[in-house]
Order: C-alpha cells, then sequence, then structure tokens
C-alpha cells in the first residue's frame, strides 16, 4: 500500500511539475514547414521538438537543448532572449533518393515574447551526420543548407 501511495504522490508531482512549466506551440519556416514545441526547463533553458518537411521532399524530426545565453532588456515590455544547444535528428526522404538520415545538429538562435503570448524567432539550425538508403551509406551534407535563417511563431503558454 505504501508503494502505490509513494507512487502516486510521484506521479502527481512530476505532473504537476510538468504544468507549471512555461511551453510554447507554433511553427518553423525553413528550407521547408516544421510544427515546432517549446518546454522550458531548468529556469530559461528550453527542449525544441519539431516535426516538419525537409525540402518539401523528406520527413524530419530534431529534437535540441538550447542553454539561454543572454537575455538583454532591449526593450521596456517583452523579451528577448539569446539561445544556443545541441541536438540530433532523424529523417526519412521519400521521394529523392528514399533513404533513412540520422545526425546533430547545433542551434542558435534570437527569440522575442511579447507582452502577450506570441514569440517570434530566427535562428540557424545545421546539421551532419550520414544517410542510408538504396544508394548505401554515405556523408549526409544537405543538413549544412541549415545556415539559412529560419523564421518561427509560436503561442505561448
Amino acid at each position: 500500500m505504501k508503494k502505490i501511495i509513494v507512487i502516486a504522490a510521484l506521479a502527481f508531482g512530476i505532473a504537476f511539475a510538468a504544468s507549471a512549466q512555461p511551453r510554447a506551440l507554433g511553427g518553423r519556416l525553413t528550407y521547408g514547414l516544421e510544427a515546432s514545441y517549446q518546454h522550458y526547463v531548468g529556469g530559461e533553458n528550453f527542449v525544441e521538438a519539431n516535426l516538419g518537411l525537409c525540402y518539401f521532399s523528406a520527413l524530419n524530426a530534431t529534437a535540441t537543448y538550447n542553454f539561454m545565453i543572454a537575455q538583454p532588456a532591449w526593450t521596456a515590455r517583452g523579451e528577448w532572449g539569446f539561445y544556443a544547444g545541441p541536438g540530433a535528428t532523424v529523417g526519412l526522404d521519400f521521394i529523392g533518393r528514399q533513404e533513412f538520415v540520422f545526425g546533430i545538429v547545433g542551434q542558435v538562435g534570437l527569440e522575442y515574447t511579447f507582452w502577450f503570448p506570441l514569440q517570434l524567432s530566427v535562428d540557424l539550425r545545421p546539421q551532419i551526420g550520414f544517410a542510408a538508403g538504396n544508394g548505401g551509406a554515405r556523408f549526409y551534407d544537405e543538413g549544412m543548407f541549415g545556415f539559412v535563417p529560419t523564421f518561427g511563431v509560436r503561442y505561448r503558454f
């Protein structure tokens, strides 16, 4: 009985802590379209998960852990944030080469959260890794197009 009470208390505590953290949900416009979710952990740091179409011919899922480097006070209202962090990506090219892609990513960006629950961001997210498919295994270098600026719009709640 004690184990059940401890497990229930732990489950409620985790659920309460997760619901108390700020989150953001929206999209990113890059060399494709992505759905984006941010979950803030440990103060200002956040985990970002994205799922979308890369080059409009491949399905791509990416997760990064971003560290808030600076929060300059450039405006009287709203919040600015400069962040960077590492992550991982997996993808499936279903039109072109028909291959599975996996690799590492690095993300650096600037975001602005308005005094109402809207967040705008611009970031760079290059990726490198390997691809395997019908043509064998190869070094995946198309992810270096991640140096193209990406624009994000999210609802923060």
